[in-house]
Parts: C-alpha cells; structure tokens; sequence
C-alpha cells in the first residue's frame, strides 16, 4: 500500500466558511475617504455578498477637521444606499457604525457623554495616529469602559508604535480593548511590519474581530490575496466575534 500511495489523491482541503459580518468598512458614497459614488458602493457590496457576507456594518470615519461626520450626514446617506440594495435585487443587510478617531474632539464628545455610532449595543470603533501612540490612549480606553463601552481598536497591527513594542499591545488585550485585524493585513498590503505583528497576534490568540477596512474597489484584489493566505486561514481557526453582529 505504501508503495502505491503517491497514486491515492490527498484530502481535499475543509472549505472555510465565510464569515457572515464584515464590520470595519467606508463604503457609504462621498462622505469620507471611502466610496466616491453609489455605483462603486454597489459594486463593493455586490463583491462582498458574492463571498457570503450577509451583513455589512459600514464605519465612516469621523476626524476633527477632516472627516467631520456626523449621524445627520450617515443616516441619510445610508437610507439612500439601502433603497438601491434593494432596487438592485441584492438581501445583503447593511448598517452604519462609525470610526472614531482618538483626537481632541472625540475626547470632548466623551466628556459631555454625547451618544455614539456603535457596531452592536456598547461596541465602538476607534483609531489612533499610526506612528506615535497618543499619550492619553490608555486614559481614554479607560473611560470608555468606565463609561460602559467596549472599545475596539482598529488594525493594531499598523501602528508603528505597536510593531514596536508588542508589550503595549499586550498590555491592551490584558486591559479588555478588542483588537480588530485587518483582513488585507494578512496579505502583506501594509508592508511586512503590520504583517509580522498580524501574525504574531493570530498565533497568540490576540484577535477578536476581523475587518476588510475596503474603501475603494481597488481593494478588491488585495483583500482576495489576503483570502488565500496562510495567515487568513489560520486566523479563520480563531473564535472570532465578527458574527455575534448578525442580529
């Protein structure tokens, strides 16, 4: 038997099956970075249903000075988005979050316990810089929670200051911040700092959700490289929280 064993086919390899919610993504048209226009956010929305999405929770950004965002200039915008899903024939459910960044406003927005645009119940979405680590990061953190929210931080993997010094990031998980990769990470698009710290983070279990972060459709190739990669599947093998968005 052994001798004809390179006659016998390998085992076909387990599909993985796709994660049901994406939930870091600028896909409402013209209002941050993100899509310019409703036909490419329907194009990324068809791609993504395509994979076996179910549910997008799209989180545009809001940055003092740039990205000045607001529910009024969300909301809208997403109703709009939602009538041409439906004119379109597509079932893919679609919501709006936000991506806050850490800055004197948000801080401000805080501090006067103004309402934030969450994923799910008390889960929001926050940035920082990428190359210096705000000094009032942990201050901030802790005041979320403090206030009952549970942050998630964005794409760790790409600040320069966590690539670094990987006790900090530690320091985060240990602290109760939710980590969020992103799924182009994981196929070397933001250079092999962010992917060494993505992979270091699968291996020790440092992940809670997983984000395409997709802006524009020129992010649709990088984000089918990154399906392919070993990182992808074995952080595919981790509990991710991404699908408890579904209801």
């Amino acid at each position: 038997m052994g001798f004809f064993s390179f006659l016998l086919k390998p085992e076909p390899k387990a599909e993985i099956p796709p994660l049901l919610v994406d939930m870091h993504s600028h896909f409402l048209p013209a209002i941050d970075d993100g899509a310019e226009n409703i036909h490419e956010t329907l194009k990324l929305l068809k791609s993504f249903e395509d994979r076996g999405y179910k549910k997008i929770i799209t989180t545009p950004h809001i940055i003092q000075d740039l990205y000045e965002n607001t529910p009024d200039t969300i909301f809208p915008v997403l109703e709009k988005v939602r009538a041409a899903l439906i004119e379109s024939g597509s079932s893919l459910q679609i919501e709006a979050a936000a991506e806050y960044f850490l800055d004197d406003r948000f801080i401000e927005m805080l501090d006067a316990d103004q309402q934030f645009l969450t994923l799910k119940d008390n889960l929001i979405l926050v940035e920082t810089g990428f190359l210096n680590e705000p000094a009032y990061l942990r201050d901030v953190l802790f005041k979320l929670r403090l206030k009952g929210y549970k942050p998630v931080l964005a794409h760790p993997e790409r600040y320069v200051y966590l690539q670094t010094k990987k006790e900090k990031l530690e320091e985060l998980f240990y602290s109760g911040v939710l980590l969020q990769i992103n799924t182009m990470s994981l196929g070397g698009y933001y250079g092999p700092p962010a992917l060494k710290l993505a992979e270091w983070m699968i291996e020790n279990e440092f992940v809670h959700f997983l984000g395409s972060d997709c802006h524009r459709t020129r992010h649709l190739e990088p984000l089918e490289k990154a399906y392919k990669s070993k990182a992808y599947h074995k952080l595919r093998e981790l509990p991710l929280l991404n699908d408890s968005l579904l209801d």
